[in-house]
């Protein structure tokens, strides 16, 4: 019997909001550097073929990252806000990439947060939660929850293992505490018998969204799975590779 399963995926957006003009003026590669480029692409075959509720967004995670929390910002991305300088540059609202390249000349008005999130991120999160109820409804004692994301294959000196070459698939569950040990092994064991090659909680943890929504102790088991790009993608040009896109869904399919 198969498991009652969400997919959620938060940063493959790729539309600008009206609100945040600067980065409308980035060129491509760069808004598309830290992207989940594609991620939706990748996962849809399966979500149709499976029937399996699922959760996406089309906005981009510079203007409103939802895998983050409101108060996840500080004073070089809102004026005024208590959060010290450099706490939070990839926060809710992203003021320098992954590869140290500034986003934002200055931080937006408090004002305009509390829109950006009232606007962008409350409805996605809306939606999780909405649909983790319907689960909840069919009787399911345990439900389960994928959030879907992508990795640079060679991290940066912004990241935690700069320089260090990374497996197909990082699986992550906020260090044991986002779900059950065995779906985290059910997980591992999916994608590994899939063709991936995997590796837990290095170099990510898990984020805001498995944090949040994993609750195992009453019945809600989250985890974090991020695949490889150079998998499936030109990195230099944030292209998708056309020869290997079907290979790579079949194998995501065959995982879940």
């Amino acid at each position: 019997m198969r498991k009652p399963l969400l997919v959620t995926i938060p940063h493959s957006g790729e539309k600008v909001p009206t609100e945040t003009p600067w980065l409308s003026k980035l060129d491509e590669v760069l808004l598309m550097y830290d992207v989940d480029r594609f991620v939706d692409r990748l996962y849809e075959p399966a979500l149709k073929k499976l029937g399996l509720p699922n959760v996406k967004t089309e906005w981009h995670r510079y203007a409103v990252d939802l895998n983050r929390l409101p108060d996840d910002v500080d004073v070089d991305s809102v004026i005024g806000h208590a959060n010290a300088s450099g706490k939070f540059p990839r926060g809710l609202h992203w003021a320098i990439t992954t590869k140290g390249e500034r986003l934002m000349a200055e931080p937006m008005t408090a004002e305009l947060h509390d829109l950006l999130v009232l606007k962008y991120f409350e409805p996605f999160h809306s939606q999780v939660r909405d649909e983790m109820a319907k689960l909840q409804k069919t009787g399911a004692k345990e439900i389960y929850h994928i959030d879907a994301h992508s990795m640079p294959s060679v991290g940066t000196k912004e990241h935690r293992d700069p320089g260090e070459r990374r497996a197909d698939v990082v699986i992550s569950d906020c260090s044991g505490t986002s779900c059950s040990p065995e779906f985290r092994d059910l997980v591992i064991a999916a994608y590994e018998k899939a063709g991936f090659k995997t590796r837990v909680n290095w170099p990510y943890l898990g984020g805001r969204v498995t944090e949040t929504y994993g609750k195992p102790a009453a019945g809600v088991h989250s985890i974090q799975v991020e695949l490889n790009r150079a998998l499936y993608m030109n990195e230099a040009t944030k292209q998708l590779n056309v020869e290997t896109l079907g290979s790579v869904q079949s194998k995501i399919t065959e995982a879940l």
